[in-house]
């Protein structure tokens, strides 16, 4: 006779495994360099190209922009790490910030990487209740950074910060109304989340019971039935946590989302050496990051392919001309987001074959 444990095992690797498919992994790549190679084809100026001084400066710029996502990565693990009170070491975070950030590179930016996180912290030593309160908690510590980030930027720099040349928020087009509107929703969700989880937990609670009643949802009637219950368990606990816990997920965050957008103000120094680095450029430079962020954050690519390179020039036109910027693209996205995929091929197996040896051994 089979080991019915053995054959759930079998299915759940199977489920993980699917996601690091070549297909899975070439589709977002095929994307994104066919966007870059037909922009270089159409845009590339070589006299441009030529004229870049291939030194120290370039390489010196490069590598800080390399250090600033190594810096983003040791920031979203130190969050992880102090929202699973500690359950997890460095190690662990770093690995599993890794398997975050890869199912995010293979799902399109509007479905992100949430639903894998919920999966693959629920494997770990987390309750329900504890992983879904990392989740939504972590959903609502990003949204913040946004909603209360961009608005005072814009306070302080005008509507610049949306696009090249747009001096007022009348100046509105496509561009500026996809901006408002992502934002706006944003909002929506980030308060939503918020009160569900520091308000009033019996909201998600009633969610999480009207889904569970679902017919084509029965087989997770029990799951779903305790996920409610931890839910309120945990956010009663979270709610109660000390505002220096808070102050610490704030911090670990809004470093996260810096370290991210200062890594494409320093590609854009390292080819364009006259780019100054001065407060308001580089707030200027921060400020677009995040915009293109927020235009990029509904598209239905996978990790925003395609989309992000063909937009990234449009949003740097005034810092890099049109001649190498997709040049600029391309070194953004290879030290931003391939190393993702290449790391979640080699990270996902080890892990899950962790989990299963963890598991025989009763360890989980």
């Amino acid at each position: 006779m089979s080991n019915p444990n053995r054959n759930n095992d079998l299915e759940e690797g199977n489920s993980v495994l699917d996601s690091i498919k070549l297909s899975r992994i070439l589709v977002p790549a095929l994307i994104g360099i066919a966007i870059v190679i037909y922009m270089m084809y159409s845009q590339l100026d070589v006299d441009e190209f030529k004229n870049i001084d291939w030194n120290g400066h370039l390489a010196f710029w490069l590598l800080m922009a390399v250090m600033m996502y190594v810096l983003r990565h040791l920031f979203y693990a130190a969050r992880l790490r102090l929202m699973s009170d500690r359950v997890f070491d460095w190690k662990k975070s770093i690995q599993l910030i890794f398997i975050w950030e890869f199912a995010s590179a293979v799902s399109p930016t509007s479905v992100g990487g949430s639903g894998v996180a919920l999966f693959l912290l629920a494997q770990e030593k987390l309750s329900a209740g504890k992983t879904v309160s990392v989740v939504l908690y972590s959903m609502v510590l990003d949204t913040i950074f946004f909603i209360i980030g961009l608005p005072i930027l814009y306070f302080a720099l005008g509507a610049t910060i949306i696009r090249p040349g747009m001096l007022s928020i009348t100046d509105l087009d496509g561009f500026g109304f996809t901006f408002l509107t992502v934002l706006g929703v944003m909002t929506v969700y980030g308060l939503v989340f918020f009160y569900g989880l520091f308000i009033n937990p019996k909201s998600i609670q009633k969610i999480l019971l009207f889904f569970s009643r679902r017919k084509i949802l029965n087989r997770f009637k029990s799951s779903l039935e305790q996920t409610a219950e931890d839910v309120v368990m945990t956010s009663e606990e979270l709610a109660q946590k000390p505002m220096s816990y808070h102050i610490k997920a704030m911090f670990h965050t809004t470093g996260a989302w810096v370290t991210r957008f200062v890594a494409i103000s320093f590609i854009i120094v390292a080819l364009v050496p006259e780019t100054g680095l001065d407060i308001m450029n580089q707030l200027t430079l921060l400020a677009r990051g995040g915009s293109m962020h927020v235009v990029t954050a509904f598209t239905p690519t996978p990790g925003g392919s395609g989309v992000a390179e063909y937009l990234f020039g449009g949003f740097y036109s005034d810092y890099i001309s049109s001649g190498i910027s997709s040049l600029a693209a391309l070194i953004w996205r290879l030290i931003t987001y391939y190393p993702y995929l290449i790391a979640g091929v080699i990270i996902v197996p080890v892990w899950f074959n962790d989990i299963l040896r963890r598991r025989r051994m009763g360890e989980l």
